[in-house]
């Protein structure tokens, strides 16, 4: 190809192939002028000559004609071939419908249709069409009827027929589109829903990554051992050693501030729930037994298994009227309860796998727990069915991302790794940089469309990842002990918060030249 015939830097682009998806694009946006001026300057058509030539034919009622026409394109599949025939044929068959030509219409049917390697119950459709043109979808008998159908067999064809006898319609949207979304997922700091503009290559700055510390909350009187934003986002809850759980207020302008703190527990408390209303919150320790909040008084609502196995997590279906549960001792089970603590359904007995953590779906249709310390099982409640994937070392954690689609869970040795919830993968995505030998450290999903993944560590820092490409994006110093857990905040992606065996909270912002808070607000 000539050099003329080709644009771009890197001559990727057709010339004529450019100019005739420009003049499709300004005949949808109803630039019709503009359109058909490109056509007559540049000479070339926004359709080809065979698909004019069909639609023509097709407009018309043409039918051997166009039979005719598309056995003569050269390079057309067989199986495409024999679809755009079954098209012609059958509005062929509903034009004698439509005329009232029954014996016509049986022709068409037996002698033509067939004999074509088509669906054996489109043909019984069309039979029954004789008899009641209701079954087939079209209840008139009039010129007008006859046009749209014959207007709708040309958006089919146009969707059936292949480049370059006929483009998608809107292709060159598709095309930019698809450029923006490239640009997008390849941003490894994209954080904004804002539109992409089509005026400059699309890239976010790490600057509006959480890098920088905005607060630290010291308001534990020991090691802080979970944090978990709430699912608006306007509120975070944090459990400690101390035997407290505290419920903080997150402000309009990002200011948090202590709301309750919840004094019941009789040992640590290590993992805590929110409904997805917001407006209950779940306390437990695998020491424990679980505990219902009411967030707004920070009242204790129920406790949950007094006579029961110790609960060492939990988790709530989408209705925030059920809950379920998990213990590793001294009975190993799973156990799901209403508010008032009426047991609901159980899996317990000595078969039962030691079950560690457990996270429900957003939408409530998978229930996923650790088993066994090495096992990810996941349950789908609709099914009935459960598939296994097996770890090599034991998981710690387990964390889901809020789309529910993946999910993330943290191994001893010193790997994080992602999981499909639906689909089978051969190989997880791994992130890696951290330190995790010794304790239960847990990550998470955060920021726009949870593109990142972020952890503590051992070594009192923590670490940001890039989902899709797995690249470690930042690793943030302050904590001076072990980074048990870390939440980002589900509404501003620009927030997260981080527990650390140092006794404090740290929240986590976009870089600026503020300094850090001391306590609440």
């Amino acid at each position: 190809m000539e050099n003329s015939q080709v644009l771009g830097a890197r001559g990727m682009i057709r010339r004529s192939e450019l100019i005739r998806v420009i003049i499709q694009s300004l005949y949808s946006l109803g630039y019709k002028k503009a359109a058909s001026s490109l056509e007559s300057e540049s000479g070339i058509s926004s359709e080809s000559a065979e698909y004019a030539l069909l639609r023509s034919q097709i407009l018309d009622g043409r039918w051997n004609d166009c039979i005719q026409t598309l056995n003569m394109i050269e390079d057309l599949v067989e199986e495409t071939r024999a679809s755009a025939c079954f098209l012609i044929l059958q509005q062929w068959f509903l034009d004698f419908l439509n005329s009232g030509d029954d014996s016509s219409a049986l022709w068409v049917l037996q002698k033509l249709i067939s004999p074509l390697r088509v669906d054996k119950k489109k043909i019984h459709e069309l039979a029954c069409g004789v008899v009641s043109l209701r079954e087939i979808g079209w209840g008139g008998k009039d010129d007008t009827s006859v046009v749209d159908l014959r207007r709708k067999l040309l958006i089919e064809f146009k969707r059936l027929l292949p480049p370059p006898i006929a483009i998608p319609d809107r292709r060159l949207e598709h095309l930019i589109e698809t450029a923006l979304a490239f640009q997008q997922d390849s941003c490894i700091y994209h954080y904004s829903s804002d539109s992409v503009s089509l005026y400059e290559d699309h890239c976010c700055s790490r600057d509006q990554l959480p890098t920088e510390t905005t607060q630290i909350l010291n308001q534990h009187e020991n090691e802080v051992w979970f944090v978990q934003f709430s699912n608006n986002g306007e509120y975070l809850a944090s459990s400690s050693s101390d035997f407290t759980a505290i419920v903080w207020t997150v402000s309009k302008d990002g200011i948090v501030s202590l709301k309750h703190t919840l004094r019941s527990h009789k040992n640590p408390v290590s993992f805590v729930a929110w409904s997805p209303d917001d407006t209950m919150l779940l306390t437990c320790g695998s020491n424990e037994v679980l505990k219902l909040w009411d967030v707004e008084t920070g009242t204790c609502k129920h406790t949950f298994g007094e006579q029961s196995p110790i609960v060492s997590s939990c988790a709530w279906f989408p209705d925030s009227k059920r809950l379920i549960c998990c213990s590793c001792d001294p009975v190993k089970c799973i156990y799901t309860w209403d508010l008032e603590g009426n047991e609901l359904d159980a899996w317990r007995g000595a078969r039962m796998p030691k079950v560690s953590d457990l996270a429900v779906t957003p939408d409530g249709e998978h229930l996923i727990s650790i088993c066994a310390d090495k096992d990810i099982q996941i349950y789908n409640f609709r099914t009935r069915t459960e598939r296994i994937i097996s770890e090599k070392v034991p998981i710690t954690s387990l964390s889901v991302s809020k789309d529910g689609q993946f999910l993330i869970v943290n191994l001893n040795s010193e790997e994080i790794h992602m999981w499909d919830v639906t689909r089978t993968w051969e190989s997880p995505l791994k992130y890696t940089g951290h330190k995790q030998r010794k304790y239960v450290i847990r990550s998470c999903f955060g920021g726009l469309n949870c593109a990142f993944i972020a952890s503590g560590s051992e070594n009192s820092q923590i670490y940001i990842w890039h989902r899709q490409s797995c690249r470690l994006l930042e690793v943030l110093p302050g904590h001076t002990m072990t980074v048990n857990c870390v939440s980002w905040n589900p509404s501003r992606p620009q927030m997260l918060a981080s527990a650390s065996d140092d006794h404090t909270i740290r929240i986590w912002g976009a870089a600026s030249k503020s300094k850090p808070a001391e306590g609440s607000a």
